[in-house]
């Protein structure tokens, strides 16, 4: 069995990667089909379930980046490309379309008019996809490079 130079760095990536898909593209759109769950209950619940999410998001995040200085891991210049890029994305998300998705979403609780589609809501889905893509490369790349 070979050993890797960055087993934490690794392990945190694809635990960062499975917190993303099993909240953002499983979680987000399943509450809505449960019995009972009205359009306000399953908003509010979304609300506290991204915001946990992104507070974890920027612990892993910070945790990676700390133990990459640390460690002194030897890492290409493609891999800090790719976690810039994915920390670049959490900022976005985190000060612009997270707020712009719960002020939308305390519209539609306080039962006020809101147009049925929403610019922020599809940009959210398009850079968690790009996330997943850079933060997966990101994690390969640490396992390929022993």
């Amino acid at each position: 069995m070979r050993s890797t130079k960055y087993p934490v760095t690794i392990a945190l990536t694809f635990l960062w990667i499975g917190f993303v898909c099993a909240i953002s593209f499983m979680e987000a759109w399943l509450k809505f089909q449960a019995p009972g769950i009205t359009l306000e209950l399953g908003l509010g619940i979304g609300k506290l379930v991204f915001n946990a999410l992104n507070k974890v998001e920027w612990a892993l995040a910070i945790i990676i980046i700390i133990h990459t200085l640390i460690s002194r891991q030897s890492i290409f210049k493609g891999k800090y490309l790719l976690i810039s890029l994915v920390v670049f994305i959490l900022t976005i998300q985190s000060f612009w379309l997270l707020p712009a998705l719960f002020e939308r979403a305390n519209m539609h609780i306080e039962a006020q008019s809101v147009s049925s589609s929403s610019f922020a809501h599809y940009t959210y889905i398009a850079v968690e996809v790009i996330k997943i893509i850079a933060l997966t490369l990101f994690g390969v790349s640490l396992l390929r490079n022993k």
